[in-house]
């Protein structure tokens, strides 16, 4: 697993591979950065179930003790945007066919409210063990982060292979640093779904 971050030298960019764990500067050195584009990607294996694939991405806005401060801090294809405007989905892909991001989550990290110390950010399967699907059948899942102003990529985390019977990942997170914003690429996977996730988060699920 490695985390892309896109350092900017001479007007090149110049990519850095780190790995699984590190933590990354985002808003420090990057003056005006507000507006980010979250997309995750991934590619589904052959497998003999027949059934489509659905993975859907969320996103829980987390206090300082790890939990939501209400079901409404969950960001997801049922409750597409935040009431404070900091965070949105644009939309559920139900097949994930095609190139480039299947879904995309709009950040403004200005409006995030001063209670939020974390964003992180999930992948799941509906109807997992009903389609008896897990993310081992799943490759080439990723997580990247653009500037909205330019679309200009700041970092990018490949998941990797790592799973198996897990139904749901946490893939990274946005967190506070002081007056800053970092990035901490986790890819930890749970059993039991978006349930699991909700229960982990304290969601009323």
């Amino acid at each position: 697993m490695s985390i892309t971050k896109i350092f900017k030298t001479g007007g090149i960019f110049m990519p850095v591979s780190l790995s699984k764990g590190q933590k990354v500067e985002l808003t420090k050195g990057n003056p005006g950065l507000s507006k980010l584009l979250i997309g995750l990607g991934w590619d589904t294996n052959k497998y003999d179930g027949g059934a489509d694939f659905d993975l859907d991405a969320a996103a829980f806005l987390l206090g300082a003790n790890g939990k939501v401060t209400s079901d409404e801090d969950f960001i997801f294809y049922g409750n597409l945007k935040h009431q404070s405007e900091s965070v949105s989905h644009t939309g559920d892909n139900l097949t994930g066919e095609g190139e480039g991001d299947d879904e995309v989550l709009k950040v403004d990290l200005s409006k995030v409210p001063a209670n939020i110390d974390k964003i992180a950010f999930t992948v799941t399967i509906y109807e997992a063990e009903s389609r008896n699907q897990n993310f081992g059948q799943v490759s080439n899942a990723y997580i990247h982060i653009l500037d909205e102003r330019n679309n200009v990529e700041l970092i990018k985390y490949d998941l990797g292979e790592d799973f198996s019977i897990e139904t749901a990942v946490v893939v990274g997170e946005l967190y506070r640093h002081g007056t800053e914003w970092k990035f901490n690429a986790i890819g930890s996977g749970f059993q039991g779904g978006l349930r699991a996730l909700c229960l982990n988060f304290g969601v009323n699920a």
